[in-house]
């Protein structure tokens, strides 16, 4: 059983709604609609504020939770769907699935010569590895800039603002890896 799961029961067996959950709690209802359709976890201020409005201890909540090993996760295709683009000369393609069910997000990213992609900050504490598999980039994280090249790799703090840039006449395409995951 997952996180939502056992939201959704705890809910039910108090015969109480998700709007009144939210009401309650101050956690927002799309949050808890996502948590118990399993798109995320929430935080833990969150499951704090579910557990005191459902009169239970933290350690309730969590309990039965699936404990079992993740299964590997073999993707033979992509679709459409994986895909993301910061604008028409970046984008992201996820190389995986079930990401709320992962500690790590890994990505395709691309960038067409001369373009690049929108800035970013993570949030606290996250981390951005990336490894380049042909081309040139530029990572600009804070007030530093970084010069990759083919098989170069760079790891850093994602929480500090940060945008990927082609400064080459080829398509550059690196694997990213963030953790932990958020979109």
């Amino acid at each position: 059983m997952f996180i939502g799961q056992r939201i959704k029961q705890l809910r039910e067996a108090q015969k109480m709604t998700l709007t009144e959950l939210s009401e309650k709690s101050g956690v927002q209802l799309a949050t808890l609609s996502r948590m118990e359709n399993m798109k995320m976890t929430g935080t833990l201020e969150s499951h704090i504020a579910i557990a005191q409005t459902l009169g239970i201890e933290l350690t309730q909540l969590y309990r039965d939770l699936d404990k079992k090993e993740p299964k590997p996760d073999l993707r033979a295709a992509r679709t459409a769907s994986d895909v993301f683009s910061h604008n028409e000369k970046s984008s992201y393609e996820i190389l995986t699935t079930n990401l709320m069910q992962k500690r790590m997000l890994p990505i395709l990213l691309k960038i067409e010569p001369g373009g690049r992609t929108n800035k970013e900050q993570n949030i606290a504490g996250s981390e951005k590895f990336i490894f380049v598999l042909e081309g040139r980039l530029e990572i600009h994280v804070g007030s530093e800039t970084y010069s990759l090249a083919k098989g170069n790799t760079l790891y850093f703090d994602a929480g500090m603002e940060h945008y990927f840039v082609n400064p080459g006449d080829k398509l550059l395409r690196a694997v990213c890896v963030l953790t932990p995951v958020s979109l």
